[in-house]
């Protein structure tokens, strides 16, 4: 009787993870293009050869059970598609500004190859991010910051300036609002993303250079004040924008994991981050959530299940209580394979994919980034494929948005 019992009770676990394992859960990975972390693997490559690359991307992700992809098509100001704004990437041909050659579009072709597979194409942009190396990063002639140079502020340290939009201009809100208008009428993704960089990650002893602006627009705001609302307007224009255009598309963020941390505010979580997405970033998320000026929000949780600063566990329950009826996917850091102690051990991924499916509120696992997976680092890809996403799902629906009308 007992060795019934036990048998049956196995059955019962059994059943109910593999009905788990089958709801409907948002599944990705983030491929990024900036320094050619991703794709392509190097600048220059052959028309052919990038179609090749990609492809081959596309079929790993598919066979490790995803059903989305987050493709950056949009790293400094400049775009992997033929962009009236904007000049054509160099990390595409290694000479910003030039066609790849022969001509194609590669958002339309991502697009599709992408679709064919059956899974979802977000279109991954950094809004501010203008050049990523002002000491050696290619600028056509066209880029924005030679046509309109009073938009930009230089921010870094001895090592590394970057340029940036300015986000307290008007006219910089309203191109970044115009370039995703366009974005989205012209092309069928599914969703648009932003990650995490609003406002640069604070440099120790440099502010970034916005004094004068805040002198002219601040209105009797706190400078934090003033910038938060900067990255709030820039967010409600883009939902907008999206909704008039194709409102079944979807809009999502990736923030930093700790939006802030308890001792700043009673409402925070309960980690010592140095950084917060609130005081440093200036992207009030939660206001986002509750507002429904997103739809997604995919917290990067890079750290390790019991690390002291900024616990995994803890985080995923904090996020979990804090999404607002919004969907909440988390972002993984297979990149950190074997990097430490807690990154060697081969259970420390699945733990946190286990952990994310029986939090509440949790619909789904974002990756980071592609390239982690390409040598299966610790078995994950096996464990992906013969466990975790051995059974494909779609991603899960969101009703508040409307379905995409047939022939969208």
């Amino acid at each position: 009787m007992k060795l019934f019992r036990f048998i049956a009770s196995l059955m019962l676990v059994s059943s109910m993870y593999t009905a788990q394992a089958q709801q409907p859960e948002f599944r990705a990975a983030w491929i990024a293009t900036v320094e050619n972390i991703d794709w392509p693997s190097r600048k220059g490559l052959s028309t052919e050869e990038q179609k090749k690359e990609f492809i081959s991307i596309l079929e790993m992700h598919r066979r490790n059970g995803m059903n989305a992809i987050v493709m950056q098509i949009r790293p400094v100001a400049d775009a992997f598609y033929p962009n009236p704004y904007e000049p054509w990437s160099e990390y595409l041909t290694g000479k910003q500004g030039q066609a790849p050659s022969p001509y194609y579009d590669p958002l339309q072709f991502m697009i599709e190859e992408t679709h064919k597979r059956g899974m979802e194409f977000h279109a991954w942009l950094n809004p501010y991010r203008a050049v990523f190396n002002i000491a050696r990063s290619s600028v056509a002639s066209n880029h924005p910051t030679k046509v309109h140079p009073e938009w930009f502020v230089d921010y870094g340290d001895a090592t590394v300036v970057k340029r940036y939009y300015n986000p307290g201009l008007p006219e910089v809100q309203n191109y970044l609002t115009d370039i995703i208008r366009d974005l989205v009428k012209r092309y069928d993704v599914d969703g648009v993303h932003f990650d995490d960089y609003f406002y640069p990650y604070r440099i120790p002893g440099k502010e970034f250079p916005d004094a004068k602006t805040f002198q002219q627009y601040g209105k009797g705001m706190t400078k934090d004040q003033w910038r938060r609302s900067n990255v709030d307007s820039i967010i409600v224009k883009l939902h907008r924008v999206i909704r008039e255009e194709k409102p079944w598309v979807k809009f999502g963020i990736s923030p930093f994991g700790v939006w802030r941390n308890k001792s700043q505010d009673p409402n925070g979580s309960n980690t010592q981050a140095g950084q917060t997405n609130y005081d440093d970033l200036y992207a009030d998320i939660l206001l986002w959530l509750r507002k429904g000026w997103i739809d997604y929000v995919v917290p990067q949780l890079y750290w390790e299940i019991g690390f002291e600063k900024a616990d995994y566990t803890t985080l995923i329950d904090w996020w979990s209580k804090n999404s607002f009826g919004r969907h909440c996917y988390i972002g993984l850091a297979p990149y950190r394979a074997n990097s430490n102690t807690a990154w060697k051990d081969k259970t420390q991924l699945p733990r946190q994919i286990q952990l994310s499916r029986t939090t509440p509120n949790i619909q789904g696992q974002v990756y980071f980034s592609s390239k982690s997976f390409n040598n299966n680092p610790n078995g994950w890809n096996d464990s992906l494929r013969n466990n975790y996403y051995k059974v494909q799902v779609p991603t899960p629906p969101m009703p508040w948005l409307p379905k995409k009308p047939a022939g969208k």
